[in-house]
C-alpha cells in the first residue's frame, strides 16, 4: 500500500514502515523554539539536568516575538536564551534577524526532514516537503536534547487546488477559503497535503502561506511535495545540495480528498474572532472602516507580499484615518526589499516599517490596538486579544486586500485597484502607439 508524504517521511525517521494511527519513535533533524517558549524549554532541561543539544547546528533558538524587548522581564528571558546557546553550541537567531519560520525555511530545513518547534506555526516548513509540526515546550526541549521524539502518525487529507488564480486572488485567499469550508477544527490532528496544478505552479512564497495556516484548521502538518520550485528556493539561499525530490506514492491512501477549483474564487476576508468566520469580498455588504492595516508575519511578510502591496499603492495615497504597519519576515527579505525600492515606496506611502520579527501579530509591543479599533492584517490568527487588546477587532486577508484597504480606509476589493492600474497601463500603451504612428507619417 502506498504512503502519503507524512507516512513516507515518518517511516524514514522511524527506521521502519509506519501508517496512519501508529505511534512512532523518530529521529529529529531540526528543533525550533522562540522567545515565548524557549525559556520554558531551557528551564525544563535545567531542572532535569539535561542542558544540552544533540545536534547544536540544527537546534535553533529564536528571539523574534518580542524583538527588541519591550520589557525587562522579556529582556531577561532573552539573556537566558543567549547563555544557553553559548553553553550548548545551539544556534541563536537574535533581534532583527527575523521570524523563526521564515529563517528555518531559508537556512535550516531540507526536504524529507522532521522539524519540531515550540510554536504552532512550525507547520510552515511543510512547504519544503518536510514533516514540520508544533509541540509543547517540554516535548521540544527533550527533542533538542536527545534528538528524538514520538509521534502518532496522522491521517492525511489531500487538498487539490486546480485552475488558474483569478486577478486579485492569492494563496492567502485559498487557505482562508479552505478553512472557512472545513472549519477551524475540520482537520484536527490530520496532515493536510496540498497538491494540484495550482500548487505546482505556485511560488515558494505562496506555498509557505498555505502550509503556515494548516494549523488554523487544526492540522498537525501542512505538506507539499518537493519539486523544481523547492530546488530553486534552496538554490537562492545557497543550499541547492540539500534538495531531494519527495512526493507521495501514487497509490497513497487518504482519509479524505478535497477538490477546489480556484478559478471560481474571490478575495476572502476572515472576520473576528475566529479564522473560519470567512466571507468573500462580494458577501461584505456594509462599509467596514479600518483603523490599522498590518502587512507582515510568518504568513505574508515575504518579498513577494511586499512587492504585491507596492504594486497596488504606487501612485496612490494612504487613507488619512488608517495606519499602516509593515514588518519584513527576515533580514534577507528586508535587505532585498530595500534594494528593489519597496521599503522606500511603502515609507513614502505612509507606512511605519518595523524591524524583522513578529511585531504586532502577538500583541506584545508596537501596533497594539485601542479599544474598539479594527485592524485588517495579513497574519494567521484573529482571536480576541491576539493583538494585545481584547476590545480590538482583527480581520485577516491577503497583502493585496490589505494594501487596497490602506488606500480606501475600509475593507476594499483589491481587484478595483488592479483593474484601474490595468486600464491606465492600456491607455499609456495606446498613447505611445499613436505617437509612433504620427512620427511615421
Amino acid at each position: 500500500m502506498g504512503k502519503t508524504l507524512a507516512e513516507k517521511i515518518i517511516s524514514e525517521h522511524a527506521g521502519k514502515d509506519v501508517s496512519a494511527g501508529e505511534i512512532a519513535l523518530v529521529d529529529v533533524d531540526v528543533t525550533l523554539t522562540q522567545d515565548g517558549t524557549g525559556p520554558l524549554a531551557i528551564r525544563q532541561l535545567q531542572k532535569i539536568g539535561l542542558e544540552k543539544a544533540k545536534n547544536p547546528n540544527k537546534a535553533v533558538l529564536f528571539i523574534d516575538h518580542a524583538a527588541p524587548s519591550p520589557r525587562k522581564e522579556l529582556a531577561t528571558d532573552h539573556m537566558l536564551i543567549r547563555k544557553f546557546g553559548e553553553k550548548t553550541g545551539a544556534c541563536v537567531s537574535d533581534v532583527a534577524e527575523g521570524i523563526c519560520h521564515q529563517i528555518i525555511a531559508e537556512s535550516y530545513l531540507n526536504p524529507g526532514d522532521i522539524l519540531i518547534g515550540a510554536d504552532s506555526h512550525t507547520c510552515t516548513g511543510g512547504a519544503l516537503g518536510a514533516f514540520a509540526t508544533g509541540m509543547g515546550s517540554t516535548d521540544v526541549a527533550i527533542g533538542m536534547a536527545l534528538g528524538k521524539t514520538w509521534l502518532r502518525v496522522p491521517e492525511t487529507f489531500r487538498v487539490e487546488f486546480t485552475g488558474r488564480l483569478p486577478v486579485g486572488v492569492y494563496p492567502k485567499d485559498l487557505i482562508l477559503y479552505l478553512i472557512g469550508l472545513i472549519g477551524a477544527d475540520g482537520a484536527t490532528y490530520k496532515a493536510l497535503e496540498f497538491a494540484g496544478d495550482t500548487v505546482k505552479n505556485m511560488t515558494m512564497s505562496g506555498r509557505l502561506t498555505l502550509s503556515n495556516m494548516a494549523v488554523e484548521a487544526g492540522a498537525k502538518a501542512g505538506l507539499i511535495a518537493s519539486d523544481k520550485k523547492t530546488r530553486e528556493f534552496l538554490k537562492e539561499y545557497k543550499r541547492a545540495k540539500s534538495f531531494r525530490e519527495l512526493a507521495p506514492h501514487k497509490d497513497a491512501v487518504y482519509e479524505k480528498i478535497i477538490k477546489i477549483d480556484v478559478s471560481r474564487l474571490s478575495p476572502v476576508v476572515s472576520f473576528p474572532h475566529t479564522v473560519d468566520n470567512t466571507k468573500t469580498i462580494e458577501e461584505i455588504k456594509e462599509d467596514i472602516p479600518i483603523d490599522q492595516v498590518f502587512i507582515g508575519t510568518c504568513t505574508n511578510g515575504r518579498l513577494e507580499d511586499l512587492a504585491l502591496a507596492c504594486k497596488i499603492i504606487r501612485g496612490r495615497k494612504k487613507h488619512p484615518k488608517t495606519r499602516l504597519i509593515v514588518v519584513p519576515a527576515s533580514k534577507s527579505v528586508f535587505l532585498e526589499a530595500m534594494d528593489k525600492g519597496y521599503i522606500k515606496a511603502l515609507v513614502q506611502f505612509g507606512a511605519a516599517i518595523l524591524a524583522p520579527g513578529c511585531g504586532p501579530c502577538v500583541g506584545v509591543h508596537e501596533g497594539i490596538l485601542g479599544d474598539g479599533e479594527r485592524c485588517l492584517a495579513t497574519m494567521n490568527r484573529n482571536f480576541k486579544g491576539r493583538m494585545g487588546n481584547t476590545e480590538g477587532f482583527i480581520y485577516l486577508a491577503s497583502p493585496a486586500t490589505a494594501a487596497a484597504t490602506a488606500i480606501a480606509g475600509r475593507i476594499a476589493d483589491p481587484r478595483e485597484f488592479l483593474a484601474e492600474k490595468k486600464i491606465k497601463a492600456k491607455k499609456r500603451a495606446t498613447k505611445k502607439a499613436k505617437k509612433r504612428m504620427s512620427k511615421r507619417k
